[in-house]
């Protein structure tokens, strides 16, 4: 009896050994993102994660992203083919994820249900913007809307008021003064100029993004790229940012400010796991330390907004959250004001390479036409 328990013993031990540390450990050392937004944004995220994971389990934690715009970011993972060389995707705009979904490369969140019925289904009116996927394929993050910086200064010495909607910038003083970034290269950009032609249609819309483009006095390669030529007085007024990759901008000193005009297009800057990621219980983790009161606080402190009603962006004078909350016209919770979205994301996606491809023909590669 003695050596039956002995060898039985033995065998346990052998299956345990052949399962690997991965199987008694809650979560791998390992994780990778693919995302368009800011290391400004992911950088502190993915290191206080780091910080969290050794405080609960004691784990040693490798956390990296790849930087890629979300376009580029959806084609390298259709690409990969649910053999994905990172585990989360995050930012963009989500009907790519549901397109994602429907491919089957993303897998089920499995969030606990508590964490998910603290993000509401939607915000704003008349169309409502989904904050998550019914289906459990993707969650929101922050809400991050996409508006106008300026340089007062340049502004000021130019003659125009600061801006505050959209029309703001075919003023004919701001001519060679714009810049903005091509929806080829920006999701952000594409459903800026798609909130442009929904609210005008599509004959009014056109014509209105040609006299901007007479305005533009440069095409960015990066929407990233914007704010920066705006904060050192090069350009005085951008188009389409998300006030994040801003307010890196104002942290670093220079003279910025961030509007959301009354239409901005507010992203929940959707989160994923990608089917046959290598690390799907540190992915699932993340995403769950993102929604925690300690994983907003991150964000909100880059200049972002709460994904749940429950929390506002708050800190002491002086703080890096309240120079946020200065930065974005005062605003602490989009749970607090009117969001009046007009952007149809179904019909955004439906005509996705379409517009694009009149932007390209009609408007950027003819830009120098157009100024004249």
């Amino acid at each position: 009896m003695t050596r039956l328990h002995t060898a039985a013993g033995a065998a346990l031990l052998a299956l345990l050994a052949a399962a690997g540390p991965a199987a008694a450990q809650p979560v791998e050392d390992e994780l990778v993102l693919i995302t368009p937004v800011a290391k400004t944004l992911t950088d502190p995220a993915l290191a206080e994660f780091a910080r969290y994971a050794k405080e609960r389990w004691n784990v040693t934690l490798r956390a990296s992203a790849l930087a890629a715009g979300t376009p580029v970011a959806y084609g390298r993972i259709v690409e990969w083919k649910g053999r994905p060389e990172a585990d989360i995707f995050w930012g963009g705009e989500s009907a790519l994820f549901d397109k994602l979904a429907e491919q089957k490369l993303l897998a089920k969140l499995d969030l606990p249900k508590d964490v998910v019925a603290a993000v509401p289904a939607s915000i704003g009116k008349p169309k409502p913007i989904a904050l998550k996927d019914p289906n459990d394929f993707w969650i929101g993050t922050v809400l991050e809307p996409y508006g106008l910086v300026y340089h007062p200064r340049l502004l000021e010495r130019l003659g125009v008021p600061p801006p505050k909607d959209w029309d703001d910038l075919l003023h004919p003083k701001l001519k060679g003064n714009v810049a903005q970034c091509a929806p080829t290269r920006s999701s952000s950009s594409h459903a800026t100029y798609e909130v442009i032609l929904q609210r005008d249609g599509d004959d009014k819309g056109w014509s209105w993004l040609k006299r901007l483009a007479g305005n533009t006095g440069i095409f960015t390669a990066r929407s990233r790229d914007v704010p920066s030529v705006v904060a050192k007085g090069e350009f005085a007024a951008g188009f389409a940012v998300p006030s994040y990759m801003a307010f890196e901008d104002r942290l670093a000193g220079f003279d910025i400010k961030f509007v959301a005009p009354k239409t901005a297009w507010i992203t929940p800057e959707p989160i994923a796991v990608l089917a046959g990621s290598k690390h799907p219980k540190a992915a699932r983790a993340f995403i769950e330390f993102l929604l925690s009161e300690r994983g907003q606080r991150v964000a909100m402190e880059r200049g972002v907004f709460p994904i749940t009603p429950k929390y506002r962006v708050q800190g002491k004078p002086g703080s890096t959250a309240e120079m946020a909350v200065e930065f974005t016209g005062g605003v602490r919770s989009y749970f607090d004001v009117e969001v009046n979205n007009i952007y149809d994301d179904d019909l955004a996606q439906k005509r996705y390479e379409q517009v694009n491809e009149k932007f390209r023909k009609e408007i950027e590669t003819v830009s120098g036409d157009l100024k004249k």
